[in-house]
């Protein structure tokens, strides 16, 4: 079964032995580590129910049925082809339904209507299910406090989602999905212009480096929470706070007026991460 998990994760994303979530995740013992790509196999799955396109009443019906699957698995403990894999970590770290149901409920967000400007306690709800609810269930794996475990999800959370929002700006629009929050538009006179007309605005850039220092906060609040916790519980979500806001500060760097320029991770920022927070 290991080299079957190894095998169905080098599979199933691209370039994964270079990514940042496999670096982060090799670094942990085998159990954790093969716990953490099946709970990721299932995120991935569910996100893609949501991003593959398709008709939304068919999309909505794949997610019905991964929500009942999870409740029919806690309720009695029969595994389906969708949670199978789950049962398992379930088990051994006490992972909670409500974290599963919450990320399936933040894909839903994305079918039942594109996003498109948000209202920010809609924006920060989403961030919530997509990424926080991630981190929930993750730092179970990772051996961390309940309490720091769950301010860590809710804070991290945020700063990735927020990121990647900033990263992918034009590659949501190309799916008819705006994240940024309707009042920082309305802020800089942008509310009523198309998605369009928004992207090639040279006012995106202040919307942008607004949202920008929220995350920075979010990822400031999230180093503090690890430097006050056990260092190998934090391992993991500590190199991909390390990847991430070096993306972050790569986008400030760049900024947002148009055209631009695609700004990722680069193998030296996950190598860093490896070398600095991976190895004791």
């Amino acid at each position: 079964m290991s080299a079957e998990i190894d095998t169905l994760v080098a599979e199933e994303t691209p370039a994964a032995a270079s990514s940042s979530f496999y670096a982060a995740m090799r670094v942990l013992p085998r159990p954790q580590r093969e716990a953490m790509y099946h709970v990721y196999a299932f995120c991935r799955a569910v996100d893609d129910v949501a991003d593959n396109g398709g008709a939304r009443e068919l999309r909505l019906a794949d997610l019905v049925q991964y929500r009942e699957d999870i409740e029919e698995l806690y309720a009695t403990g029969r595994r389906t082809q969708r949670t199978r894999d789950l049962a398992g970590p379930i088990a051994q770290y006490g992972l909670l339904k409500d974290d599963f149901i919450a990320v399936i409920d933040g894909m839903e967000m994305d079918i039942v209507r594109d996003l498109r400007a948000p209202e920010w306690k809609v924006l920060d709800l989403y961030c919530d299910r997509a990424a926080s609810a991630v981190g929930r269930l993750s730092v179970r794996i990772f051996g961390m406090e309940e309490g720091p475990g769950i301010e860590l999800s809710h804070n991290l959370g945020r700063a990735l989602q927020l990121t990647n929002i900033l990263r992918d700006i034009d590659e949501d629009a190309a799916m008819g999905r705006l994240y940024l929050p309707k009042e920082a538009l309305r802020e800089c006179g942008l509310a009523d212009l198309s998605i369009a007309e928004i992207l090639a605005d040279p006012r995106l850039d202040r919307v942008c480096r607004g949202i920008a220092e929220k995350a920075r906060k979010y990822y400031d609040v999230s180093e503090a929470i690890m430097a006050r916790s056990s260092r190998r519980s934090v391992r993991s979500p500590r190199m991909m706070a390390t990847v991430y806001r070096g993306i972050l500060e790569k986008l400030i760097a760049r900024g947002w007026q148009a055209p631009r320029v695609d700004v990722r991770r680069s193998k030296r920022t996950v190598l860093w991460a490896v070398l600095r927070d991976g190895i004791f």
